[in-house]
């Protein structure tokens, strides 16, 4: 569930980052506005850093036995 949610902020920031880029071309310095890798490597950054912090934490409660999670609470 984290990593698509992460997925639909990462296309929404995508659109967003066009459009402003767009906006901003005069102050981009090296980089055209819409430079495919350089969006394409952002996303996949944030995509990877989602993933692992979805995943992490789900393993570590994965290992927990749930009945003694259960009598815990």
């Amino acid at each position: 569930r984290g990593l698509a949610l992460a997925a639909i902020g990462a296309a929404l920031g995508l659109a967003g980052a066009v459009v402003t880029g767009r906006l901003l071309a005069s102050d981009l310095y090296g980089v055209h506005p819409g430079d495919l890798a350089t969006l394409a490597a952002a996303v996949a950054l944030l995509l990877a850093v989602a993933a692992l912090a979805s995943y992490l934490p789900a393993r570590r409660a994965a290992s927990v036995d749930p009945t003694i999670a259960l009598r815990q609470e």
